[in-house]
């Protein structure tokens, strides 16, 4: 079994081949964190709980002055009882008081899993559960701690249940999702930060006393910054050193926090943002809380990694798509912008074909009066003066051309310009006597409403129904502002953030069960909602709104991290680039698109003969090696910077692609001999243009000659056969 109770010591151990996280019950009543790390065949507190007599110390047990809540090793905070520390929960009572006396009573260990109510989180397989049952006697309320193990993986889930079983409600003020305090400060604090087209900047610090955070208040996740901090050894690298991981299961607010604490600790917590959020929890009503993600590798980032892109493909994903292989795609929008017409689709769409392109993306502007971003989102009637003969039309002769089809819906939203606004203007967002706040001309949705849920839930299934639609690029493009709703009572106004989520998520369930064919891709003016809790119902995600190739090898480098490169949708698009304005040779645009899901994203019409056969080789090129490309394991072995070089490298049983990026050209060049590390060094590797042989292990630990480069953004690419 793996997990055990020992009755002896009072330890829960949690162990599978690769890790233990153990978990301590103290004065028969408290949980406390005793371990988390590398496998350990066995326990027997070898790391004992230190007791001392801590002066200006609070102490629940009166005749034990070496025990204090301030400063033991816990696993959920408390309240008003004197742990002064980051707090995991917080209740108000009907009184308008604070205090909670949660003490634990019982555990329940069972195989499997329970899905999360309204909630997306890792399926089980091959997993085990423990229940932690903590109980407020005075106010009648539980606390049940969930931990799952995965016995294949060197993963452990954490969440939340509260359980209101008094007469009274209570206010939950914050519900967060994991605590655990770590007895170490020396450690290095990981987490991917950035902006709008300059998403996912890995950003690395040493810890310090007081706290460090991330978070977002925005009302999604945000690209300013992933529910995700890890915390590492200094000398951690791509390649060895501890990282202990935690990626949070959300697509709102959310914090992810670490506190140096007084006698060198480190407190870990991370949840729903507590600011912008409140629950009250009326008689018998349970809350979730969303999941978080825990990993540990012991062979630096790059086997987090892997742990990353291995369980969400194997256990988040949709199951129809775990294993499909991706099309490459053709998108309208930077080709057309909300220029469209018919005929211009069609010329792309022959052309496309001709190349070898599979799946064709109709952008934004086929709608409505959508000529600018000035009105009709929430009207998604087809303009037939753009499209004679509707979607369905349209969609009939691009499947006779041998491509799919997919198209672009931005449902969340609403503009003050549309019959809906004028039909319905409570549906938007807002507080009583306050102007409701634009951006980019559009106001959101009140996805807390039942009915605004399932209006959305009927439009989609207006253009699924018909079968012609095999692929729905979902686009969120502001955050949200004015977050009240008229029809709920004042005690309930905080709970709008989160009931927002809740109702997404409620949508995305329905619509993707209801169509399991159909690829959804995520977006949010590219990554400003690229977390764990979409991919559960999209499979991939645009990853940046910026494509061009420079930038791009820090996104999806940053991304990388926790995504595998399947998810990451990345489009070849036209010079100068028309984010940055930056001119990058094609040859380079097209590596490191198929460094992710291969797309195009420019006016294939007016490009040159020579362009033209040089896509038409790279899409070749992508479609034999795409079983590589989508579902190989994928290593970093050279971090991009700002002007400097990166590299990467995928590799299966059967082949082995390197790619290295120069960025900017540089005087002086020092030698370099690029090491692959990853591959079988007993196995022979035969370069694919050269049909030299060398060893794994030459490759691994002498490497391979970096040749001077002397244009910017210049690309070496180097495939393997294995022999």
């Amino acid at each position: 079994m793996p997990i055990i109770f020992d009755k002896a010591l009072q330890i829960f151990h949690l162990q599978n081949n690769q890790l233990s996280y153990i978990i301590g019950i103290e004065k028969e009543q408290y949980i406390t964190h005793r371990y988390f790390g590398t496998r350990l065949s066995s326990y027997n507190s070898s790391n004992e709980l230190q007791k001392i007599d801590r002066g200006f110390a609070t102490n629940p047990i009166p005749e034990n002055r070496q025990f204090s809540l301030n400063a033991w090793p816990m696993e959920s905070s408390s309240q008003g009882t004197g742990d002064h520390r980051i707090p995991n929960y917080q209740i108000r009572n009907e009184q308008g008081q604070n205090v909670t006396d949660f003490q634990f009573t019982d555990y329940i260990i069972y195989q499997g899993k329970k899905p999360l109510q309204g909630l997306p989180s890792l399926r089980p397989e091959r997993a085990s559960t423990l229940e932690l049952i903590l109980e407020d006697p005075i106010q009648k309320l539980k606390m049940i701690l969930v931990y799952t193990l995965y016995e294949d993986h060197p993963v452990i889930t954490r969440n939340v249940r509260f359980e209101n079983l008094n007469k009274a409600s209570v206010y939950l003020e914050n519900a967060g999702s994991l605590l655990l305090d770590f007895p170490r400060n020396n450690l290095d604090l990981v987490t991917l930060n950035g902006s709008h087209t300059n998403e996912a900047n890995l950003h690395r610090q040493a810890l310090y006393p007081g706290i460090q955070k991330i978070e977002s208040s925005r009302g999604t996740s945000s690209p300013q910054h992933q529910p995700f901090l890890a915390l590492v050894n200094r000398e951690t690298t791509e390649f060895s050193g501890e990282v202990f991981a935690f990626h949070l299961v959300y697509s709102g607010n959310f914090v992810a926090q670490v506190e140096v604490e007084q006698y060198g600790s480190s407190r870990i917590q991370l949840g729903i943002q507590s600011d912008t959020f409140e629950w009250k929890l009326s008689s018998n009503e349970v809350f979730q809380t969303p999941e978080v993600i825990i990993t540990y590798s012991n062979c630096g980032f790059n086997q987090m990694s892997q742990t990353f892109h291995e369980i969400y493909q194997k256990h988040l994903v949709p199951i129809p798509f775990s294993k499909k292989e991706r099309p490459v795609l053709l998108n309208t929008w930077e080709a057309n912008y909300f220029a469209l017409s018919e005929n211009t689709l069609l010329k792309q769409a022959s052309l496309a074909s001709e190349l070898g392109i599979e799946l064709f993306v109709l952008d934004d502007g086929w709608f409505g009066n959508r000529n600018d971003d000035n009105s009709s989102l929430g009207d998604w009637d087809v303009n037939f003066e753009k499209l004679p003969n509707g979607i369905e039309g349209l969609a009939d002769k691009i499947h006779k051309m041998g491509m799919q089809f997919g198209l672009w819906f931005e449902p969340e939203m609403i503009s003050k310009n549309s019959d809906l606004f004028r039909s319905h203007p409570d549906w938007a967002l807002q507080v009583l006597n306050y102007p409701m706040t634009e951006g980019r001309r559009q106001l959101v949705l009140d996805l807390s409403k039942l009915e605004v849920q399932d209006y959305l839930i009927m439009q989609l299934n207006h253009y699924l129904s018909t079968e012609k639609v095999d692929y729905i690029k979902w686009d969120m493009n502001r955050h949200l502002t004015e977050i009240g709703n008229i029809s709920l009572p004042a005690d309930q106004q905080k709970e709008i953030s989160h009931r927002y989520v809740l109702g997404l998520y409620r949508i995305l369930d329905t619509v993707t069960k209801k169509y399991p064919k159909v690829l959804f891709e995520n977006c949010s003016s590219g990554g400003g909602r690229f977390d764990p809790g979409m991919m559960a119902y999209m499979p991939q995600s645009w990853t940046s709104d910026n494509s061009d190739a420079f930038s791009r090898t820090i996104i999806q480098y940053g991304y990388s991290y926790l995504y595998p490169p399947i998810m990451m949708g990345a489009h070849v698009s036209d010079v100068p680039n028309h984010q940055v304005g930056r001119f990058t040779p094609l040859t380079t645009r097209g590596w490191i698109a198929m460094s992710g899901n291969l797309g195009y994203e420019l006016d294939i019409t007016k490009q040159t003969t020579e362009d033209l056969a040089l896509i038409k080789q790279q899409i070749q090129f992508y479609k034999k090696h795409r079983k590589l490309l989508q579902f190989g394991t994928f290593y970093r072995l050279q971090a991009p910077s700002k002007t400097f070089a990166s590299a990467w490298l995928f590799k299966n049983e059967e082949e082995a692609l390197l790619l290295y990026f120069n960025g900017l050209a540089q005087p002086a060049v020092p030698l370099q001999y690029l090491t692959l590390h990853y591959l079988n060094d007993d196995a022979l590797y035969q370069n694919s243009e050269t049909g030299k042989c060398f060893s794994g292990s030459e490759l691994n630990h002498a490497g391979i000659l970096i040749p001077r480069l002397k244009g910017d953004f210049e690309t070496l690419v180097y495939h393997w056969k294995k022999l």
